[in-house]
């Protein structure tokens, strides 16, 4: 249950002081003409029908109804979302009739990541599921903060090494041609080095392919 404490203005508290009254004005009333001035015995749920019926408009009751069969957690924590469904469900009773029916109203109006961890269990009473529900909530945040932590702390020497290499490129072979040639390389002397004799000579046509002598 949540507690929450309100400041209340001095005209608030004369109002709420005001409707009091009339409240405690109509209940005497009603205890003498209906009640027998309370010889009768009056259950809760018939109190609660005959206030809403003379405080609460109609049209007030069947939009809080509406609410009530639309309600989903939304932006709300699960307490916050089981205090509204609490609220509500005084509208439309006869759609939370027993303990199992709230819990299944509750888990069906949860955040889809809440949910799915939930609707597989057999809760049987409104106070199990919103346990559950306050104990996975806690686990989703505090997973998502740790993950947020872990991708702002800078990355370790090993990471950094291992980024270098990948960007790192290696200078590219020399590729033969089509007529099975690699491209020469010119030595120190500024000559082109023979790929086939390893020698810097002049001319086109390297003698080792020819057969010949190159002592």
């Amino acid at each position: 249950m949540v507690f929450l404490l309100v400041k209340v203005s001095r005209g608030e508290m004369s109002l709420g002081m005001r409707i009091r009254e009339r409240a405690d004005r109509w209940w005497s009333s009603l205890l003498r003409t209906r009640f027998e001035d309370g010889a009768v015995d009056v259950g809760w749920d018939e109190f609660v029908r005959l206030f809403r019926a003379k405080f609460v408009p109609e049209h007030i009751q069947d939009k809080m109804e509406l609410e009530s069969l639309s309600l989903t957690q939304g932006s709300m924590t699960a307490l916050e979302y089981e205090a509204r469904v609490s609220e509500l469900s005084k509208y439309a009773p006869h759609i939370v009739a027993d303990e199992r029916r709230k819990a299944k109203k509750f888990v069906m109006g949860l955040r889809p990541s809440l949910r799915t961890r939930l609707v597989a269990f057999d809760h049987r009473t409104l106070e199990q599921v919103l346990s559950a529900a306050c104990q996975q909530e806690g686990e989703m945040e505090q997973y998502l903060e740790e993950k947020k932590v872990s991708q702002k702390r800078p990355a370790t020497p090993f990471q950094r090494q291992e980024r270098k290499k990948a960007a790192f490129q290696s200078p590219q072979r020399p590729v033969a041609s089509s007529s099975g040639q690699v491209p020469s390389q010119r030595s120190p002397n500024g000559k082109k080095e023979c790929p086939h004799c390893g020698r810097a000579h002049g001319g086109m046509k390297c003698w080792k392919l020819a057969g010949k002598c190159l002592k």
